[in-house]
């Protein structure tokens, strides 16, 4: 069976692409990752993509007069390769209805908080500053409003007492790493449907058990 051909924008220095280049690299994985795509020249994670010899292609948002024009050509590149699937992973442009619409269901973003709570940016301070027991992430496909649309795979972790924003985003961090690779594993089985903006998954179980933060003594 063919695998999915997905393109990865970045913007930095490519942890998640990292996560998914890892997970790609088994031989029963499902999709493969044809082109990494940034929008900063010096983005730590073109090195990454290179030393696992995936294509690299770097388009300069600043060489164009505006977003639909940087976008045709992000899609030039993404249409040259024949991706089939976009993730983005730390790509730090905002998108335009146009390109979410060329790619709909097909495009597919991490966020740092339990959507749709705290969307936007400065996630881990407003977490901790709101005194949330619990924090995580999502995977989700794109809509033209920032950081909304049909939720695939989360990850919960607790808020501790001694939490601050950088120990809080590692923990986080830590599962993005793990839960992008499976939405992608996921999408690429052909196990994931879009249904009136709610995401069905064939064959899916919701854990057991119920988590308590501060846990009962």
């Amino acid at each position: 069976m063919a695998k999915l051909k997905v393109g990865v924008l970045i913007s930095g220095r490519g942890s998640n692409l990292q996560a998914l280049i890892d997970a790609a690299s088994a031989d029963d994985y499902p999709a493969e990752i044809v082109t990494v795509i940034s929008n900063e020249p010096g983005a730590a994670g073109l090195e990454r993509a290179a030393k696992a010899a995936i294509p690299t292609n770097v388009v300069d948002h600043r060489d164009f007069e505006g977003r639909e024009t940087f976008e045709d050509a992000l899609n030039d590149v993404l249409s040259a390769a024949a991706v089939e699937l976009v993730c983005l992973a730390g790509f730090m442009r905002l998108v335009t209805d146009g390109f979410v619409g060329r790619w709909h269901d097909r495009l597919v973003n991490v966020h740092p908080s339990l959507l749709p709570a705290f969307k936007g940016l400065d996630v881990h301070e407003r977490v901790v500053e709101a005194g949330v027991r619990f924090s995580g992430c999502t995977v989700h496909f794109l809509r033209p409003a920032m950081d909304e649309g049909p939720i695939i795979v989360q990850a919960a972790v607790p808020v501790r007492a001694g939490d601050d924003a950088p120990t809080l985003a590692a923990r986080v961090l830590a599962e993005e790493h793990r839960i992008y690779p499976l939405a992608l594993r996921l999408i690429a089985e052909g196990r994931v449907r879009v249904v009136e903006e709610r995401v069905l998954i064939t064959g899916a179980a919701a854990p057991e058990g119920v988590l308590i933060n501060p846990a009962p003594v």
